[in-house]
């Protein structure tokens, strides 16, 4: 433990000081959800944030090695009553969380408490070797995964079947996705947890795997979310997503230090919050009119 923080805490501050791209998107985004900061807090939170995530990636390596009494022993869990209360429906039980802590570690306790099969919905990784290594290490305790594209219908059968669906829903890049309030700024969220809730009749319980100021991992199990009820779905749908989202920023403004603030989060409404991202998106959209202009001309003196 001690080594993974004082390794991880070394490769990420030396990140910091070198990756100006992301360095500038962490201290943009902790502007944008905590305006009333001064400049050095927004500063050295800004370093923590990398040194956090140097120190998950030496745990996450660390994990590769570890047996399941090794997961178990490493992690605590606060509120675990909660969570055999809500395993205990037979409705299944929808688990939401956040790129919050270490996701990937509570990922792996999750298999080892419930001690039964679970579906997790990841993204895949372009590079296919680490794509590999990383599926390996989420599904060697029994956890399934299977890509978000076309995950629906999988995930309402696995809750149909008293079982447990695993998401992250900090992030959308989806068209379907639904607008919520996050830090005060309009976004989009993924339906998907709240849907299933209405449909499957499941409770929402968020959990988080947070480091404690002493290395300690601690899983936190809150309290379920009271999801609403109208009959209208897509009203219902917006507004459970949005208590699912306040859930997710409550549990950020406590640990501010231990999310993961170098993605570009508020892009889609306030793309001038990112300008190089609007730059590189007109380059690209330039060489993409300009092969197609080639392509255009091409077909015309061929048909010529």
């Amino acid at each position: 433990m001690k080594a993974a923080i004082f390794w991880g805490g070394l490769f990420g501050a030396l990140a910091y000081a070198i990756d100006a791209p992301h360095r500038r998107i962490v201290r943009r985004n902790l502007r944008l959800a905590f305006p009333e900061w001064s400049r050095g807090k927004n500063r050295r939170t800004a370093k923590r944030v990398f040194q956090h995530l140097g120190a998950a990636l030496v745990e996450i390596c660390q994990l590769a090695t570890y047996s399941k009494s090794d997961v178990v022993d490493r992690v605590r869990i606060v509120g675990a009553d909660r969570w055999r209360q809500a395993l205990d429906n037979r409705q299944g039980l929808i688990i939401v969380s956040a790129h919050l802590g270490n996701w990937e570690f509570g990922m792996q306790f999750a298999a080892c408490f419930m001690q039964k099969p679970a579906l997790g919905i990841a993204k895949r990784i372009r590079f296919k070797p680490l794509n590999r290594w990383v599926h390996h290490l989420r599904t060697r305790f029994g956890t399934s995964i299977i890509s978000q594209k076309g995950a629906l219908p999988e995930m309402r059968q696995t809750l149909r079947r008293g079982g447990t669906v695993g998401l992250l829903v900090d992030q959308s890049r989806r068209r379907e996705g639904v607008d919520v309030n996050f830090f005060g700024y309009k976004v989009p969220a993924t339906p998907a947890a709240a849907f299933l809730s209405i449909r499957c009749k499941s409770p929402i319980l968020p959990i988080f795997c947070i480091r404690e100021a002493s290395g300690q991992l601690t899983i936190h199990v809150e309290q379920p979310i009271k999801t609403k009820w109208s009959g209208d779905l897509r009203s219902d749908i917006q507004a459970n997503t949005q208590l699912i989202t306040d859930a997710v920023e409550g549990m950020i403004r406590k640990y501010p230090e231990q999310w993961f603030w170098v993605h570009k989060r508020w892009k889609k409404y306030y793309p001038h919050f990112y300008p190089e991202y609007q730059l590189r998106r007109k380059r690209r959209k330039t060489r993409e009119l300009r092969r197609e202009q080639r392509i255009a001309a091409q077909h015309s003196s061929e048909s010529k």
